[in-house]
Formats: structure tokens, sequence, C-alpha cells
């Protein structure tokens, strides 16, 4: 049994599905992918993200404000804690900062960032951290605000080992996805390599950064298992124990432990 444990299922085109978001999900099962998360990245959309996780036993939510989205998408604590405490809602994020393009705004990312860490530690779930181009500071941040509180997980993860033992340390996750399929993701396949299984969840990321051999092309949760493939033979497992594992580490987090059927 595999678990996406981070997609966007709203944003993804339905229509190699008919118009139908229960055939995409039900193809995703068909492979094996029984657990998805559908990961919210702005307040205007987040009904739509929550909508899903209602609709479908097996899907379930995190909100939160992208940091590329801080600057057209204020931080309003009431209302993402309105959206935080319905309890098909298991994270918090995407949050985090993106330093990779040149109009970003600095402060202000770091300033929303912050301020999801406190809305996770008041309502207790754990937090789901986009980190571009800004390994420093995107530590920093957690450590400074004390994120070991409510764990999470480095979602996409591209750092160095440096960066994953420095989250692992704070009981964060790795978010493994498609770009360890990528023959230039060298530096990513040497961090798989030294991570314990125990840190590893894998992700899609879908409907981007779809896993060789459909990169280029819109990704679903149906991939999940061809990253698990990968991380399998980087680690010289079987998938199965792949797939077990990662699934267990997302009911750790996520669910504390309470894994559902």
């Amino acid at each position: 049994m595999w678990t996406d444990s981070h997609c966007h299922l709203n944003l993804i085109d339905l229509s190699p599905y008919e118009g139908d978001v229960t055939r995409l999900v039900q193809r995703a099962a068909d492979q094996g992918v029984m657990h998805l998360l559908c990961a919210g990245v702005d307040l205007k959309t987040t009904p739509n993200v929550m909508g899903l996780a209602r609709c479908f036993e097996n899907v379930y939510a995190s909100v939160g404000i992208h940091p590329n989205d801080v600057h057209c998408d204020p931080f309003n604590e009431t209302q993402l804690m309105g959206f935080a405490k319905d309890e098909k809602v298991v994270g918090i994020g995407e949050t985090g900062l993106d330093y990779h393009y040149d109009d970003v705004e600095l402060e202000l990312q770091k300033d929303v960032f912050k301020k999801h860490i406190e809305l996770a530690k008041k309502i207790k779930k754990p937090l789901v951290i986009h980190s571009r181009d800004a390994k420093e500071d995107t530590i920093k941040i957690l450590k400074e605000n004390n994120a070991q509180e409510v764990r999470g997980v480095m979602h996409c993860f591209a750092g160095d080992h440096e960066m994953a033992n420095q989250a692992i340390e704070m009981d964060f996750y790795i978010g493994v996805s498609g770009i360890v399929t990528f023959s230039n993701a060298k530096t990513l396949q040497e961090v798989v390599s030294r991570l314990p299984l125990e840190r590893i969840l894998v992700e899609t990321d879908a409907p981007w950064l779809s896993p060789v051999p459909y990169r280029g092309k819109p990704n679903t949760p149906e991939y999940i298992p061809l990253i698990g493939e990968k991380i399998a033979e980087i680690k010289g497992i079987s998938m199965e124990e792949v797939a077990e594992q990662t699934t267990e580490n997302f009911f750790q987090l996520f669910f504390q432990g309470k894994k559902k059927s």
C-alpha cells in the first residue's frame, strides 16, 4: 500500500479522467496508492482542497499560503485557523521560503512563515514545508521558532545531506518526489541513499514533477510506485518495504501512528 504524501488534486487536469476526480482517485488506488494528502497553497482555493478531502475517506488536506503567494494572499489567522480545525485537515502548509525568483519579498515570506509555525503549534498539527534555494533561512526559522514541537515534512526535498540531517534532528521527515528519478538528480539520489527509510515520505507534487518516464507530462498520484521503485533501487531494498515503511511514516507524522485501512 502506497501513500502520496503531497499532491494538488484540485489543480490536476481531469480530462484524462472524463472530468471525474473519482476516476483519478480510483486510478491511483488501482496502482496501490490508497492514501493521498491534498496540499493547499492559498486561502482562495482552500475550500476546494477541503471539499475533495471531505468527498473521499482516503484523501486528507493541509492548509496554508505558499511563499510565492504571500504578496497577493494576506495571512489571515482567523480564516486559516477556521480551516485548520476541520477534522480532514491534518497539516499546516504549504508554507516556507522560496528564493528562486528575483522579485521575492524576503521579509514578508519570513514573517508569514513564522506565523504558520505559530498557528501549527496552537492547533498542534504538523507543518508542510516548501523550501527552494533557501536552505539556511528555512532551517534557522524552524529552529528559532521551535517547529520541532509539531514536527513536519520537508516537501519535495531538493537540498543536501546536511539540510536533511538538520531537519531530521528537529523530528521532521523528508519528502521525496519524482525528481529522484531524474538522471541529473545525483545529489538527491545520494541524500536518499543515506537517509533512514524511517524518515522518508513519498510524494508526487502532482500535477508537477512527473517521474521518468513521464517527465515533462502532467503528473498524477498513480505514478507514486515509480518514485518508490527508484528509492528501492537506490537503497537496495524491495518496493514492498518502501511502500510499507513510507506509509507508516505518513501515519506516524499526521495521525500519531494511527493507521487507517
